[in-house]
């Protein structure tokens, strides 16, 4: 039933607007969580400065007056112009017969079944909690924009530690669609994280064959591509483990989905293409602000394919859609991205380290295997080749640009320091982790390229051999050994490699075990709304707003603001009834309204220290232990008033 509910969550709106846009087949499908994100997107951005509450009900609502507003669109295009519409029919993509489609729909059922069971098998069940580092802020996210009811970025800044931050800014689209489903159903919080990875790793065949197909590959490319989209350890399991980074794997998801929206821009099919692009550009763009780089790099290529003929299009048909959609598309992302400018320095402020040389970094490329000292040899060997096939075709140029673009940049990020490197890399915070998560999409079109020309071979190999055999049998024949021999040669899909490294993160600690979830439980019981609870900054305790509801001093693990009552707190907070200048600790705890302190054993970082005031509460007769499991330990502060001021003397 929970698993329902976030698939529902995830495509019914979508479909609702897809459908309403004339959104047909596989485009439909795949497209439609994409349209979700961006309806949420832009709904939280209208209906926040309206002042009107983020709920279901509401969103709900919102999202049917889209549909509705969209479908009377669609109809009145159709209406006015129904000549142009059926000159709008692309007589180079004859729609495929049903055989094809059972076929598309094998490869898009391998492709979820490989991502289905390498997930769970990875995380070891739907109850389990990344211990990464950014985990409990998502799920603190999450928790926080269903009770407050709002979405808008600028609330936010108590959840990112900065509470007095103005301008805090956090693309909030990913968890503003959980908030509307958390506790429904009994859905718990890790339920509902876990659910909503799993839902992203099945959307991501539907949006290969989707894009495929509207890219006119043949159908056994598409069927391949789909099937093996989920072996790449690159994307989606890298990100997940690591990090775990869900709402920019959910933008990196969506891509191939809206690629597949554009070629309704170059064969207009009324305004599904006018429509339905900018609607999915606001979902990856509020899903994450970097992917609007990425959606820019796509575009060029793709741009530069249609004015050299790469591509064929009909410019007095398809500019007034190309033009409508920039525009469109420029009103609702602009919105989205410009609060992201007020962080820009911040976030370009991080910088991770080469670690490869170039020619390790150019050889992760060119596998398909990028931060892996040990390759996917079968992938990367048939994709590469697979790359050099598509080239040789002229299919899909604009992809292969867009490869070789973001793979370069890739390359260069991990294995060279340079100013312009940083400032190309900065809206990725200069990380080589996300940027490798965009080159398996085409390393997928590139391997069903592949396994497509080699299965054709291979059955008309056999047809000579046996020529009662029927093409359509021979070469499906064809492809499905390659495919069964290649995916034998990877150790089953990869299954292993990529649910272990997904074990190593969804564990019982150390960030945060049973024994702490247990005492976040009896925090829960006790503390109400407008108190907060003095935590260690890395020992996991953070995580209790996001479990239990119980607002932590210590939000993030990079810790609060020098000099605000939080970083007051965990560097003095020992200090209370030892003789020491308390005052101001006092003033902290009382404008926080501080009664508990937890302290847990785990750490997030094997260097992870516990904060300098928080070492000696045991013998401190302030703090009375008031709970003890293995893994957590509760004091209960019983002095924390401040003195009047002429009661606290000089000093």
């Amino acid at each position: 039933m929970n698993a329902v509910l976030v698939l529902a969550a995830f495509w019914l709106p979508g479909l609702a607007i897809g459908a309403a846009i004339r959104l047909r087949g596989w485009t439909l499908a795949a497209a439609a969580p994409a349209l979700t994100f961006g309806a949420v997107a832009v709904g939280v951005a209208v209906l926040g400065r309206l002042g009107i509450a983020w709920n279901l009900p509401n969103a709900l609502l919102w999202t049917l007056a889209l549909a509705v507003v969209l479908a009377l669109l669609s109809w009145m295009r159709v209406r006015r112009w129904p000549a142009r519409t059926e000159s709008e029919e692309d007589p180079a993509a004859p729609r495929r017969p049903p055989r094809e489609q059972l076929l598309i729909g094998g490869g898009v059922a391998a492709g979820m079944l490989v991502g289905t069971v390498t997930f769970l098998r990875g995380i070891g069940g739907l109850n389990r909690i990344n211990q990464d580092w950014d985990a409990p802020f998502h799920g603190n996210l999450v928790r926080w924009i269903a009770e407050h009811e709002s979405a808008l970025s600028s609330t936010f800044a108590e959840v990112g530690a900065r509470p007095d931050a103005e301008n805090f800014f956090y693309p909030g689209t990913y968890h503003a669609l959980l908030a509307l489903v958390l506790d429904r159903a009994g859905l718990t919080m890790p339920e509902l994280l876990n659910l909503a990875a799993l839902a992203v790793v099945l959307a991501l065949p539907l949006g290969v064959a989707a894009l495929a197909a509207a890219w006119r590959m043949p159908t056994l490319a598409v069927a391949s591509a789909a099937a093996v989209c989920t072996w790449f350890s690159a994307f989606p399991y890298d990100s997940l483990w690591r990090g775990p980074l869900w709402p920019y794997v959910a933008g990196v998801a969506m891509i191939p989905a809206v690629l597949a929206m554009a070629r309704h821009l170059v064969r207009p099919r009324g305004i599904a293409g006018v429509a339905g692009v900018p609607i999915g550009l606001a979902g990856l763009v509020g899903l994450h602000t970097s992917i609007a780089v990425v959606a820019a790099v796509y575009a060029l290529f793709l741009l530069a394919a249609l004015a050299l003929r790469f591509e064929p299009v009909d410019w007095r048909l398809s500019w007034p859609y190309l033009a409508g959609a920039a525009v469109l598309g420029a009103l609702l992302v602009v919105p989205l991205v410009l609060p992201a400018l007020g962080t820009a320095g911040e976030v370009a402020d991080f910088v991770w380290p080469s670690k490869e040389s170039v020619a390790g970094g150019f050889g992760q490329m060119i596998t398909f295997t990028p931060n892996w000292p040990l390759p996917q040899w079968w992938l990367g060997l048939p994709a590469i080749a697979g790359i050099f096939l598509l080239v040789r075709h002229r299919r899909m140029l604009w992809m292969v640009g867009a490869y070789v673009a973001l793979g370069g940049l890739y390359a260069a990020t991990v294995s060279m320091e340079s100013p312009l490197i940083h400032a190309l890399t900065s809206p990725f915070y200069n990380d080589h982790w996300r940027l490798g998560a965009l080159l398996p999409l085409a390393g997928a079109i590139a391997f069903g390229e592949f396994v497509a020309t080699a299965g054709g071979g291979l059955g008309d190999w056999a047809r000579r051999r046996w020529p009662g055999w029927s093409p359509a049998a021979a070469a499906t024949t064809g492809v499905v050994v390659v495919g069964l021999v290649l995916g034998l040669l990877g150790n089953g899909a990869y299954i292993g490699r990529n649910a272990g490294e997904l074990a190593t993160r969804y564990t019982d600690g150390p960030t945060v075990t049973t024994g702490e979830r247990e005492a976040f439980a009896w925090l829960a019981s006790r503390v109400g709304p407008d108190e907060h609870v003095m935590n260690g900054r890395t020992d996991g305790t953070n995580w209790m707003y996001a479990l239990a509801g119980v607002k932590p001093v210590e939000w993030a693990y990079a810790g609060p603001l020098r000099g605000s009552p939080a970083q007051v707190l965990t560097a003095r907070l020992d200090e209370l009834g030892n003789g020491g200048p308390d005052a101001r600790v006092r003033e902290a705890l009382n404008e926080l309204n501080v009664r508990y302190v937890i302290l847990g054993e785990g750490f997030v970082r094997k260097f992870s220290v516990r904060g300098r005031g928080l070492r000696q509460l045991a013998d401190n007769p302030s703090f009375r232990e008031v709970y003890r499991n293995p893994d957590a330990v509760i004091y209960r502060i019983e002095s924390r008033r401040i003195a009047p001021a002429a009661a606290i003397g000089p000093g």
